[in-house]
């Protein structure tokens, strides 16, 4: 076991709705939830079987292919798919799925690898452009209002 320095996942996770969330604005990417449009990129390694395939192609219409596209993260893309279909092998070693859980969190595929890079998937719209969850009528703006707003006091 490491001794001492921080971890990935130690301390309370980012909140991007946080009271304070003021002095981190900015820093949390919205990915649109229509996910990455155009096609898919060619696969890197010589050989790929067909469930390899059929996993890169769905991974690359995921919202968080628009950052791997933008960081050229296709390796790193490839070895998860890669890895991945071997570990739904049936006697795959629970090492391995330790491995894909880590780097699907490092890739943004699940809840904690979200936050870990500060990425948010916008489902606020419809497919017609339009708010899908009612907004709030009144919206406060100061931390003492908001905590105002939560528990019902005045002054």
């Amino acid at each position: 076991m490491p001794k001492g320095g921080a971890r990935s996942r130690s301390g309370p996770a980012p909140d991007p709705d946080a009271l304070r969330r003021e002095r981190d604005a900015g820093e949390w990417t919205i990915l649109p939830a229509e996910g990455r449009q155009g096609a898919t990129p060619d696969w890197p390694f010589d050989e790929q079987t067909g469930r390899e395939a059929e996993l890169w192609e769905r991974l690359w219409e995921m919202p968080q292919a628009l950052m791997w596209e933008r960081y050229g993260q296709d390796l790193e893309v490839a070895l998860y798919v890669r890895r991945l279909a071997e570990a739904e092998g049936r006697n795959s070693s629970v090492a391995l799925s330790t491995l894909v859980r880590q780097m699907g969190d490092s890739l943004g595929l699940s809840t904690p690898g979200m936050r870990a890079n500060r990425w948010r998937i916008d489902r606020r719209r419809d497919d017609e452009g339009t708010p899908a969850r009612p907004t709030p009528e009144i919206e406060p703006t100061s931390a003492r209002a908001r905590l105002r707003a939560v528990s019902g006091g005045s002054g």
